[in-house]
């Protein structure tokens, strides 16, 4: 009897000890954060290579530039991205190394919100400047109705939206601003997060989707977004007159007719702040991943297939959404960067 009794002990502590036993290898779990700009891009890539990649997730985070490069800097996150780059300053901050990858790269544009939804407004390379410096302050202003002989401009105050965040967007826009006009790179300068001129009608707003809502609650607003944001949105958006003296809508033709000026050093950053060719949109840039150069070699490994994954089947989707593929030269250097991760 007590050897029956024994016998179902050691039976049932099997079945618990296989219930409590260990379970197989959670997947492994890639945490980013940083840049909204390629985030709805982003937010596609990873999710589908979670999917395609057995035992890997991959989150990230849309906290804006300047958050995910401190965050990479405090090694709270696996990898970052930023529209700002790194300074050289902050790449002495990770004690691991980093690489600097462009994966995609986009346009900026500049949304509006105005009654009767008038199209193709056209904005001239010496207006869209002052209007953000705050020099103009109505939709019925001599210059833009100058410009926009066939659209009836209302007597409405511009409301100029902003990033409340420190944003790689900010940074491509007012490098651009003060590429083209000087008193813009006098006053307010270029930076993830600048002092704007001081106007009850210069409103802020924290990330992409952010600037792009209070664009479309605010009628007579205008603001700078990303333009996968504006196409995801159908948001109405403003023709940029180009160096070459051409009103250019924002679209994959002229973001690579500007993106071909780039000329990529040994750090994959470039910038094109005022493309000269004919076609060119004026308002260009590449978009960084940030990935330290040493870390868990497991978490290395799936990295390096997640840069291989965005510059192939990725690309094949960045110009649906709105984002500009990068050129085969490009993505060649990428590739052959990331084996740095290890």
């Amino acid at each position: 009897m007590m050897k029956r009794k024994f016998t179902m002990l050691v039976a049932a502590l099997f079945a618990l000890a296989s219930q409590i036993a260990p379970a197989p290898a959670a997947d492994l779990r890639l945490i980013g954060s940083g840049a909204s700009f390629p985030f709805p891009l982003y937010a596609a890539w990873f999710k589908d290579f979670s999917k395609k990649t057995a035992g890997a997730t991959v989150d990230y985070q849309a906290k804006g530039s300047g958050a995910g490069i401190q965050d990479l800097i405090n090694k709270t996150v696996d990898f970052a991205a930023s529209d700002a780059a790194m300074s050289p300053e902050e790449i002495a901050k990770v004690q691991d190394g980093v690489v600097l990858l462009p994966m995609t790269a986009g346009e900026i544009v500049l949304a509006y919100n105005l009654p009767g939804k008038p199209q193709n407004l056209k904005l001239p390379r010496d207006v869209y400047p002052d209007i953000f410096l705050g020099k103009i302050t109505r939709w019925n202003d001599p210059r833009l109705v100058a410009a926009n002989p066939d659209l009836k401009l209302p007597d409405l105050p511009i409301t100029v939206v902003r990033r409340s965040d420190s944003s790689g967007t900010t940074y491509v826009f007012t490098k651009h601003l003060s590429a083209i006009s000087p008193a813009f790179k006098e006053q307010v300068g270029v930076g993830t997060n600048v002092q704007w001129p001081q106007s009850d009608k210069i409103v802020a707003a924290p990330k992409n989707d952010g600037v792009t809502a209070t664009i479309k609650q605010t009628p007579g607003a205008i603001g700078y977004i990303e333009y996968g944001y504006a196409k995801l949105t159908k948001a109405d958006t403003a023709l940029l007159q180009n160096k070459a003296g051409k009103y250019v809508e924002a679209g994959a033709e002229g973001g690579a007719i500007a993106l071909a000026s780039a000329r990529l050093p040994d750090n994959l950053i470039a910038w094109v702040e005022d493309p000269e060719a004919e076609g060119a949109y004026p308002i260009v840039s590449f978009t960084w991943l940030l990935a330290y150069l040493k870390q868990d070699p497991a978490k290395a490994e799936i990295l390096r297939k997640l840069v291989a994954y965005g510059l192939t089947d990725g690309q094949k989707i960045a110009d649906s959404m709105g984002y500009i593929p990068l050129p085969a030269s490009v993505a060649e250097k990428v590739l052959t960067a990331s084996a740095k991760i290890q």
